[in-house]
């Protein structure tokens, strides 16, 4: 009595007979393009950075429209945005969302100033994620300012999102810390120093 042959056996024996057909159409040529192809949709394009600058392009102009909302589309909807400025860490979309409203909520259209992005350099870090290093510039506003940032971006179902925002004033344009009214109260947000 003979036994039955195993599935996952028989697919193997037919691939193993396939293989030196495979080899012969594909040749060497062939075996190159399908492994380029294969890195290809693995790494970070010029496509995906052009999309990130969209985004940023996107993020300036809804700011100068005043529309705060529209700014803070770039930012991932997620508990684990992390957004540093003024040396301050916010964990999470709603407090991020909670900063800005505070500090430029009530200014509207004519008095958020005008922004500007300088983008540094932009590294790709695998296929679905990057770094931006760039300049900020804030003009038309008492709050006017300039500085650098250090975004991390991350595509999932919406595309392109920020997940990391570290962002610092230049020296040249911080204004002189006010002394606190208690030695317990810190500096808020809500203040005109620079920042963004």
């Amino acid at each position: 009595m003979s036994r039955p042959r195993e599935p996952g056996r028989a697919a193997a024996s037919r691939a193993c007979r396939l293989a030196p057909r495979l080899d012969f159409l594909l040749g060497l040529p062939g075996l190159l393009c399908l492994l380029g192809l294969l890195v290809m949709g693995c790494s970070f394009t010029g496509q995906d950075r052009r999309a990130i600058e969209g985004v940023l392009r996107e993020q300036a102009a809804a700011w100068n429209h005043g529309d705060l909302e529209g700014f803070l589309r770039a930012y991932e909807l997620s508990e684990a945005l992390v957004f540093t400025s003024g040396g301050a860490i916010r964990r999470g979309y709603a407090a991020a969302r909670a900063r800005y409203l505070e500090r430029y909520g009530a200014r509207g259209a004519e008095t958020m100033g005008h922004l500007e992005f300088e983008i540094v350099d932009v590294r790709g870090l695998g296929r679905d994620a990057a770094v931006v290093l760039g300049r900020w510039r804030l003009t038309q506003t008492e709050a006017a300012g300039a500085g650098v940032f250090t975004l991390v971006f991350r595509r999932d179902a919406r595309g392109w999102s920020i997940v990391h925002d570290h962002t610092s004033v230049d020296k040249a344009t911080r204004l002189p810390r006010r002394a606190p009214t208690t030695t317990s109260q810190k500096q808020t947000d809500t203040d005109s120093r620079p920042e963004l």
